[in-house]
């Protein structure tokens, strides 16, 4: 069994926002292949079902970014998921909007909910998948830029990014080869 966990914010203030792209991407690949998110459970919402034949757990932490690492630790610890088994699907302000790029292990490169992941589990053996969302310009600062929705150019094209992520997911789970994607 896969878990696969987007990271973000919760409330619908939080949804839309730059940091949520995590979030998106798990309703999308709940929406696709019918995996009701309807548990409630270790401070995350969560649903299992399957990606084509792999049974996988859909979760969205519902504590707040920067603590996202004990409730994933829990939904994989009651599912006896390996770290190796976790995905997590994420923001980045180092990748440039819309680029995705997948990596199986590593450190956290600043983001605080990686970072709480790394802590939490005692390693960062799990993989990711990082979507840009650029950089803010020299005015605005970090939080607000991530807490920020994307502009209306970026949000022309933001879905079709989500589902670029929501296909990596798929290819990562039915193929469990990262090192062939990068």
């Amino acid at each position: 069994m896969h878990l696969i966990v987007g990271l973000g914010n919760p409330g619908r203030q939080y949804y839309y926002t730059r940091h949520n792209i995590g979030f998106r991407v798990i309703d999308r690949l709940s929406e696709i292949y019918g995996i009701p998110l309807n548990k409630e459970k270790f401070n995350a919402v969560y649903g299992k079902g399957f990606i084509r034949e792999i049974p996988v757990i859909l979760a969205k932490p519902m504590a707040y970014m920067n603590i996202s690492g004990p409730p994933t630790r829990q939904i994989a610890g009651y599912f006896k998921i390996d770290v190796t088994d976790v995905l997590v699907v994420h923001d980045d302000i180092d990748l440039p909007f819309g680029k995705i790029k997948i990596k199986k292990k590593g450190g956290h490169a600043g983001h605080k909910g990686v970072r709480s992941l790394i802590e939490t589990f005692g390693s960062g053996s799990f993989s990711r998948i990082r979507i840009g969302i650029g950089r803010p310009d020299n005015r605005e600062e970090v939080t607000d830029y991530v807490l920020g929705r994307f502009d209306p150019q970026q949000q022309a094209v933001v879905e079709e990014v989500v589902s670029r992520a929501q296909e990596a997911v798929e290819t990562i789970i039915l193929n469990k080869k990262i090192d062939d994607i990068n």
